[in-house]
């Protein structure tokens, strides 16, 4: 069963991901994001969104600082 899922216009998606208007339609272009065309217009469904910002997450590295390395 497929569940319908919420379509957003390339400024929404640009306003979620805190980016201008140039970066998903970038995406889209390069075919690095998947994307619905309804007529003319581009949608992007928000689970890809979601999807593209957990596949790009770096999580942080722990360093552990050394006995020998101290502040001068």
């Amino acid at each position: 069963m497929v569940t319908m899922n919420r379509l957003l216009k390339v400024e929404e998606v640009a306003e979620r991901l805190g980016t201008t208007v140039r970066f998903p339609r970038r995406l889209i272009e390069e075919r690095r994001i998947t994307f619905v065309k309804v007529g003319r217009h581009v949608r992007i469904p928000e689970h890809v969104v979601e999807a593209y910002v957990a596949a790009h997450t770096v999580e942080p590295v722990n360093v552990r600082r050394s006995a020998y390395r101290r502040a001068a």
